[in-house]
């Protein structure tokens, strides 16, 4: 969907895709409505921020909107909410562990993979040293006012970096004491295949590649 999205026309192809696969995250896989809307919210913006310069032009009677803009607008957002949906299904509902594991089968280097790997481990390290500082600020009444807030803000984006950098140390050596060997086993589940199910996706973009090429 992901190819069909950027490589047929946004209208009406990128807008069945976009409807689709939101349709697809929110009903068929159940994610609920709260997280999807919030990992949507700020690529939203990012691209209404995109779409708002390719119809604003200015010259020299000021600010006017581009007749020609509001065509490319709307089909980057067209696209842009396609491609987004497919994401957010991808990443909502496949763990990375399988996501790993599909790399492996379909040849992607290993060194890439174990790398891909432990930077989504990292992500959530530093995640985690930054709630707890954030929380060790608010009990020491770092965040009783604007200003102590904005300074408590500053000390932990300061110490944070080297806070992590001794994390990710530690986890090297733990890894180490463990055998590694630059390549990191996880479980994975491979559930067997639904004729059905691929039936059905393949109705579904088949339709979509029909309506991308008539309509």
């Amino acid at each position: 969907m992901l190819v069909l999205a950027v490589s047929l026309p946004p209208f009406p192809a990128a807008v069945m895709i976009a409807a689709g696969m939101t349709v697809a995250a929110l009903a068929g896989a159940r994610v609920p409505a709260r997280v999807w809307l919030g990992c949507a919210s700020a690529p939203v913006g990012f691209m209404l921020t995109g779409a708002v310069v390719l119809v604003v032009q200015f010259d020299g009677r000021g600010f006017s909107l581009s007749p020609a803009g509001l065509a490319a607008a709307g089909g980057l957002i067209a696209r842009s909410l396609a491609g987004l949906s497919c994401l957010l299904f991808l990443a909502l509902t496949t763990p990375a562990t399988d996501l790993m594991a599909g790399l492996r089968r379909i040849g992607v280097p290993a060194e890439i993979v174990e790398i891909a790997l432990l930077m989504y481990r990292f992500i959530f390290l530093i995640a985690d040293e930054a709630f707890a500082m954030n929380a060790a600020q608010a009990a020491r009444l770092g965040h009783a006012t604007r200003w102590r807030r904005l300074r408590s803000l500053g000390l932990l984006l300061a110490s944070l970096l080297p806070r992590a950098l001794d994390r990710a140390r530690r986890l090297e050596t733990g890894l180490a004491a463990r055998g590694w060997q630059g390549e990191m086993r996880v479980l994975a589940d491979r559930p067997a295949l639904s004729w059905p199910i691929l039936g059905l996706i393949a109705a579904a973009e088949g339709l979509t590649v029909a309506a991308g090429v008539w309509l």
